[in-house]
């Protein structure tokens, strides 16, 4: 078991105590957890809702806390002090228009905490199946990508293959879903040629399809596959992969071995990218997911190729997702069972990583 006491941590086995040492900083919590396996593991801070805690205001300038810190930075390091298993990397949303001095802060703060920076770049106000949204949607994209070159960061996320709850979308099928892919494709390889990303610190674009009625037409991992393997071949390298968010394939119309079936294909074709461990509909505790983490987590680990694991909780009260909640009042469920939203995140970081050293011990990973 692990002990803290108000000095120097110590772990306790068979009756002896034993320093256990604190590898990455000396104000963090000691590792209870040693992660067997080679992967990443890390959160996704929407616990702190988007409103107040990760969207900026109207000058882009992000929120703060009492102390004058970057509300995200100051969270991420009290979750790493109090995490039973390191946390090597962070997601973080970067939308247009951030101060650049905020971002700048923002990233040297993560990487003091020795984390890993990931770019998910947001994207709203303009219809990327749409041609005549085109060059709009590309400024976006280049603009986020230009800031993550520039910050050196090697992983960029998006779900910019649709509108967000776009008011009046009808599902796309047959001939305009063919026709809405390859726009993808000229939207998403012009940003790549334009944000010069061939030879950057960027080494991958990871594309996350949402459930129906967020999106309508890029529901499923089968479909945001067609896309990447198509971009892929237009530009010429494995460059894009497919995020595996295990609570957008369970809010999908494919079955658990659909999904399984097709992450495979995925990896086979070399697109297989991030993994969220996320609970379908409640997006809460992941004792909500009703198997599909466990099992999507293993399929992801048995391809090989499994890289980077992500912890991502949703606060049921968050102002900017009140459209999620009237589409599923699931959403608004408060599954935290008494706890704060940080320990839901820290429960998720141990379970995640229980399962990670399992699926080593039993050879899958």
């Amino acid at each position: 078991m692990c002990l803290r006491t108000a000095g120097e941590p110590f772990i306790i086995m068979a009756k002896q105590l034993t320093p256990f040492p604190v590898p990455w900083n000396s104000q963090a919590m000691p590792d209870c957890i040693s992660l067997k396996p080679n992967v990443d593991l890390g959160v996704v801070p929407t616990h702190l809702k988007f409103v107040g805690g990760l969207v900026p205001d109207e000058a882009g300038k992000l929120p703060r806390d009492a102390d004058g810190k970057l509300v995200v930075v100051a969270n991420m390091a009290k979750l790493c002090s109090e995490s039973l298993v390191r946390i090597s990397c962070v997601q973080v949303p970067f939308f247009p228009g951030l101060d650049e001095a905020d971002v700048q802060e923002m990233v040297d703060g993560f990487r003091e905490l020795k984390l890993q920076v990931h770019f998910i770049m947001m994207v709203g106000g303009a219809d990327p199946m749409n041609p005549d949204d085109e060059d709009a949607v590309v400024e976006i994209l280049v603009g986020g990508l230009s800031a993550a070159k520039k910050h050196g960061i090697e992983t960029v996320s998006s779900t910019s293959v649709e509108e967000w709850l776009k008011p009046g979308a009808t599902r796309k099928e047959g001939d305009e879903f063919t026709a809405a892919v390859a726009q993808n494709v000229r939207v998403h390889s012009r940003a790549f040629r334009e944000a010069e990303l061939d030879g950057s610190p960027v080494k991958a674009w990871h594309i996350e399809f949402l459930r129906g009625g967020e999106f309508k037409t890029f529901t499923d991992i089968g479909r945001i596959w067609t896309f990447v393997e198509a971009v892929n071949k237009e530009i010429g390298k494995s460059f894009f992969k497919v995020m595996v968010d295990a609570a957008h394939c369970g809010d999908s119309t494919l079955s658990i071995p659909e999904n399984e079936a097709i992450i495979q294909k995925i990896a086979d074709g070399d697109g297989l990218g991030i993994f969220h461990a996320s609970a379908k509909t409640t997006r809460g505790c992941l004792s909500t997911d009703d198997g599909w983490i466990g099992a999507l987590l293993t399929a992801c680990a048995r391809t090989g190729k499994l890289k980077t694991a992500f912890v991502e909780v949703f606060h049921h009260e968050d102002a900017a997702l009140e459209g999620l909640r009237n589409l599923d009042p699931g959403h608004g469920l408060d599954t935290c069972d008494g706890r704060t939203y940080d320990q839901v995140v820290l429960d998720g970081l141990t379970d995640v990583a229980r399962r990670l050293n399992n699926l080593s011990v039993r050879g899958i990973l």
